[in-house]
């Protein structure tokens, strides 16, 4: 039924299409307008290339966008696509359960007299933490077992279903950071994500929280596949890269891939300082005087990075 509905979906567009093999559907091309049907789109594996003019793409949503489709159309096609996408059965040993450490304790429901819950808030105070922030991303801390001494940040999946998780030291030591030892595959905080409004993407847990808009926390450098793909299956039009200056590769890569999907890529560039430790007003500015970043400015910025 949904190959079907794709199949009608795509002839609306594109014109009546001829079904060739294995998913792949030819139609005329609507970049070099040959009067042959040379545009072949696979509806499964969701790439389309014309053999005339090479106009081409992995997703199906960028033909879309690049058409100027409507976009109850382009979200339609999204909710389509998604019941035919090919995913592997995983068993429960491949994705095994995260929870939070026994210990964890809600900051909003403890003591406030106990000296170990004040040395707590004050850290989160200085690094810009307000009441109202641990109560949106429902932050605790833990004052024994492996994580104790840590503030402990929950990540949850659009289900409320937990994540990930991380733990940071509120007191002087050698050992500031300790993560769970599983997959960082996910989308952080995408309890909180709009994906109908632009997207920032920054490092940590912090800068995401210190930034208070539509921010994904990558909890490293690098941007899962889960992500990337989501992003641009959910039709998001504009994304911000901000990540620290120890991470201008990684950012300049994950430019490259939105830019090739169709998306308004915005690098907002952080010479000196994390998200986190500029404070909201200063990283709206930043953001907000931030250009779009063209083909042009991207090889600059590779050339500069010897990349």
């Amino acid at each position: 039924m949904s190959k079907f509905a794709i199949t009608t979906l795509l002839d609306s567009v594109l014109g009546k299409g001829k079904i060739n093999s294995n998913d792949n559907i030819a139609y005329c091309c609507p970049f070099c307008h040959t009067s042959k049907k040379k545009l072949e789109v696979n509806i499964v594996s969701q790439h389309w290339h014309c053999w005339v003019c090479n106009a081409a793409g992995r997703k199906l949503a960028v033909l879309f966008r690049k058409l100027n489709v409507q976009r109850e159309k382009i979200s339609r096609l999204i909710q389509l696509l998604d019941d035919v996408e090919y995913r592997p059965t995983k068993t429960t040993t491949d994705t095994p359960v995260i929870q939070l450490p026994e210990e964890y304790t809600p900051l909003w429901k403890i003591n406030t007299k106990a000296p170990e819950y004040r040395n707590a808030v004050h850290y989160l105070k200085n690094r810009g933490i307000t009441i109202y922030d641990i109560l949106k991303y429902r932050i605790g801390y833990c004052t024994s077992g492996l994580y104790n001494g840590k503030i402990i940040i929950p990540s949850y999946d659009a289900n409320g279903s937990l994540n990930y998780f991380v733990g940071r030291a509120y007191y002087d030591t050698d050992y500031k950071h300790k993560n769970p030892n599983t997959s960082k595959d996910i989308i952080g905080f995408e309890l909180h994500i709009n994906w109908k409004m632009p997207i920032i993407l920054v490092e940590g847990a912090f800068d995401a929280i210190a930034i208070k808009r539509n921010a994904i926390p990558l909890f490293g450098k690098t941007i899962p596949n889960t992500l990337k793909m989501r992003i641009v299956e959910k039709g998001v039009q504009e994304i911000y890269i901000c990540l620290d200056m120890d991470a201008r590769k990684q950012a300049l890569d994950t430019a490259n891939y939105f830019m090739a999907n169709g998306l308004d890529v915005y690098f907002v560039d952080l010479p000196n300082s994390d998200p986190s430790e500029l404070g909201f007003k200063q990283i709206k500015y930043e953001i907000e005087h931030t250009a779009m970043l063209t083909q042009e400015k991207l090889m600059e910025q590779k050339i500069l990075c010897n990349i």
